[in-house]
């Protein structure tokens, strides 16, 4: 997938495209309206995260000359405006969905996926996991041992949707506190062993151990072979 992010604060374009690049998607910033346009006419996205307070058009603006120009690519509203009127106004002119700011990366990237299977239709590929028997669905949230669901909290989601991107690589206990619990969290490293210890007995209620401890290193996911 090929995503245009276009945002008059660098940072937060580059945060989402970042995030994007690490689902595996392809993505490129844009932070103004013209800049915008010129990117979609030479990237061809898939779909748009678009502010509406740009520097020189407004998202409004760069969305009708999107649509003049003949591109049905599907646009995500992602703005500090939160009234309801810019909301009516998004989605009527064109939008397929609004976020307002502050907002949660996943959130986003979820609503991108929503919207991206919903204007594909059945032809969109979802993005699944796999590790041995262990799958986990990053639309959905599932998370399957063999064919029984397993309940999960979104930690251990989080960890072990880290852990299972990443396989066979081990991960340190700092990359995965600054993945899951974000860089300003100030606990203690062992909450990352009780997070693991809880996972593991979920996941080895149903089959063979598949998160293993690399003494002195960190944790992986992985099928050990006989």
């Amino acid at each position: 997938m090929r995503l245009l992010v276009v945002d008059d604060d660098p940072p937060i374009a580059d945060l989402v495209a970042t995030v994007a690049r690490y689902e595996g998607w392809e993505a490129v910033t844009a932070n103004s309206g013209e800049e915008a346009l010129s990117r979609a006419a030479g990237f061809q996205p898939d779909i748009v995260v678009l502010d509406l307070m740009l520097p020189d058009l407004d998202g409004f603006a760069v969305l009708d000359r999107l649509r003049q120009s003949g591109t049905m690519v599907p646009v995500v509203f992602l703005t500090a405006r939160d009234g309801v009127a810019d909301r009516v106004a998004g989605l009527t002119r064109g939008g397929d969905d609004y976020l307002v700011k502050p907002f949660a990366v996943e959130e986003l990237m979820a609503r991108l996926r929503t919207v991206l299977r919903r204007s594909t239709g059945p032809g969109f590929q979802r993005s699944v996991l796999r590790v041995a028997d262990l799958t986990l669905d990053e639309d959905t949230r599932d998370v399957r041992r063999g064919d029984r669901r397993l309940t999960v909290t979104p930690t251990e989601y989080e960890l072990l949707r880290f852990l299972m991107r990443k396989s066979p690589t081990v991960m340190t206990k700092a990359q995965i506190l600054d993945h899951v619990w974000e860089y300003g969290f100030g606990g203690r490293s062992n909450v990352v062993e009780l997070v693991v210890s809880r996972l593991r007995r979920k996941l080895e209620d149903t089959g063979e151990p598949l998160i293993h401890t690399v003494r002195g290193v960190g944790y992986v996911v992985r099928q050990v072979t006989q």
